[in-house]
């Protein structure tokens, strides 16, 4: 598996922003205001990715408590580094999701239905976008440390 490339990332975050806003030039007016669940259901996941990151690169370093601990299976880890990548792509197109509707509502803010959904849609934006840093934060750590004994050959 190669490591994620920020250009995929910003390709999975503009191209479902285009859509959306375009989608939601026709059908805003037919949908019910944002929910706000999504911010912190976000902001948690992002939170336990990053746990178990540094717990997991603790892990494969064998640094501090992790010394006495079991050591690290190498199946676990590539399911983590694969939930990593997949958490940032899925991150990284809800992102966009949202940020179409930033960009759908931002010029009509005096509305308190558009205001209400501009908020709870940057929010969601952002958080994803901190999901999307976890994701691959959390990739990061699975990777294998380069070897010392290899560069004195």
């Amino acid at each position: 598996m190669k490591a994620t490339r920020p250009s995929v990332l910003l390709a999975l975050v503009l191209v479902p922003a285009l859509v959306v806003w375009a989608l939601l030039r026709g059908f805003y007016s037919q949908l019910p205001p944002l929910p706000w669940t999504a911010v912190p259901t976000f902001l948690l996941l992002a939170v336990g990715e990053a746990f178990t990151g540094v717990g997991t690169r603790n892990k494969i370093l064998h640094k501090s408590a992790a010394e006495t601990a079991r050591p690290v299976d190498p199946l676990s880890v590539a399911r983590l580094a694969v939930l990593g990548k997949a958490s940032a792509h899925a991150a990284a197109v809800l992102a966009g999701v949202f940020l179409g509707f930033v960009l759908h509502v931002a010029g009509d803010l005096d509305k308190p239905t558009l205001r209400h959904d501009f908020y709870v849609s940057a929010a969601t934006a952002l958080s994803a976008l901190v999901l999307m840093g976890a994701g691959l934060f959390l990739e990061w750590c699975c990777r294998i440390p380069e070897d010392k004994d290899d560069d004195k050959r």
